[in-house]
Parts: structure tokens; sequence; C-alpha cells
């Protein structure tokens, strides 16, 4: 799926709009960013979009299919929204799975974040340490936060790998196997792919599609799920320069 795809189905997931989110689906297809796609769905659902109850039975079955991180899991979501199994036991949240993922995969001098129960608010730890301007006191309260450590980069890194097995062209595939090889294989492997762009927008449709599954996987574990509502939108500022 395109950046153009992307960003219609985001725009339809953030403005709350069904119809729009139907309309993006039928034109990019279900498959290509599955995760996304089903989040979209499960809004369309919500609104009671026409058309919204088939497009979800057709991502459900790919995400059965396809079975990567956090895939059985929205379909369940899916198959709970449509009727056509009983709800997951799990808490619903208004949690973005893309800033959890920024937290999760956070790297080695990351001090992760935590998640607000109350308003499923995702935050950087040290967003709070710098940014909190609510009561200090309020900050120690463990039946409001949900404490996110970073889980490293090894996923990010397997990502890559899986992604490099997914080309065909084999000039391409030899120079990101010369990428992978060694440190520096995240900023090797990006500069390879700027000179390939149509591989690089496939790229970024996977790379998000496995961290908003493993987000979703995570937050799973913790006993949670993301609810149809959208996250208010919340500037973080960048982290101290070190």
């Amino acid at each position: 799926m395109g950046s153009d795809g992307m960003r219609e189905l985001r725009a339809a997931l953030y403005g709350a709009d069904g119809a729009a989110a139907v309309s993006a689906v039928r034109e990019h297809g279900v498959t290509g960013c599955l995760q996304l796609v089903g989040d979209v769905l499960l809004l369309a659902v919500d609104r009671q979009a026409a058309g919204s109850d088939p497009l979800a039975a057709v991502c459900v079955q790919a995400l059965r299919t396809r079975g990567w991180d956090g895939d059985e899991e929205l379909a369940d979501a899916l198959d709970a929204a449509t009727g056509a199994a009983a709800p997951p036991e799990l808490a619903a949240l208004n949690v973005d799975l893309e800033e959890l993922a920024d937290l999760l995969e956070g790297g080695p001098e990351s001090a992760g974040g935590r998640i607000d129960l109350t308003t499923g608010e995702v935050w950087p730890e040290f967003a709070l340490e710098d940014g909190w301007d609510g009561d200090p006191d309020d900050l120690d309260d463990e039946d409001r936060w949900h404490h996110v450590w970073p889980t490293g980069s090894r996923d990010a890194y397997q990502d890559m790998v899986d992604f490099t097995a997914t080309r065909t062209n084999p000039r391409l595939v030899e120079h990101l196997q010369i990428a992978l090889d060694g440190r520096g294989a995240f900023r090797r492997f990006k500069n390879v792919l700027s000179d390939w762009p149509e591989d690089r927008e496939d790229w970024f449709a996977f790379s998000e599609d496995r961290r908003r599954g493993r987000a979703r996987a995570w937050l799973a574990d913790a006993g949670y799920r993301p609810s149809t509502r959208r996250p208010p939108l919340r500037v973080v500022p960048a982290p101290p320069e070190s």
C-alpha cells in the first residue's frame, strides 16, 4: 500500500469518519497494511457505516491466515464488533498504538514510559518529568499508571530481515543483505531504500504493520485492547539531547 493510501486510512481513522473509512478500504484494498486497515474497519463497524461488516469479515480472514503478532487479537475484536463472536475479556483503553510502539522499541538509553489508564494517553517518562502540570502526587498513583518498558531493537531488526525476504529484485536484495550485516544496520538499511522509492513505501507499510501488531499484542497481554474512540492528539516534546 502506498503512502497516499496510508494517509487516507489514517485520516478516516483519526477523523472518526465511518463512511470515509469504508471508502478508503474499498479503494486501497484490505491487504497491504492489515493492522491499520483492521483498526479503520473497527471504527467503521462501530459507526455502523454501510458496507463495513463484509469488509471486516474479509479482513478477519486475512488476519487469521497471516498470523503475525497482534493479528489474532485484532481479528477477535473485529468478530466481536460485527457480532460474529463474543467480545474478548479485555478492558477497552483509548490508546494510540503508534505511540505505544515508539515506547516499546525505545533504544538502550530510553527510560520507557507509562499509559494513563484514566485517559489512555501514552507518556514517555521524560515527558512526564519535564511536562506534567497536574498534581505531582498523581504520578505515584499505581492504579492510574501502567508502566511500559522498552523491549529493545531485536524485533525491529527482524522486521528488516523479513522485509528483505519479500523483495524480488536480486540487486536490491543483495544491497539490503549487505546493509543488515553488522552494527549500523538500521541506518544502512534506510540508506539503501532511499534509492528505491517504491520499495521504500512498501517498507514503511510493512514496518508500521509489524509495530502496530506488536503493540496490540503487548496491550492484550497487559489486559487491555484499543477502543474505537480515537485518542486526542497531543504534542510530545522531543527527548532531551544526551
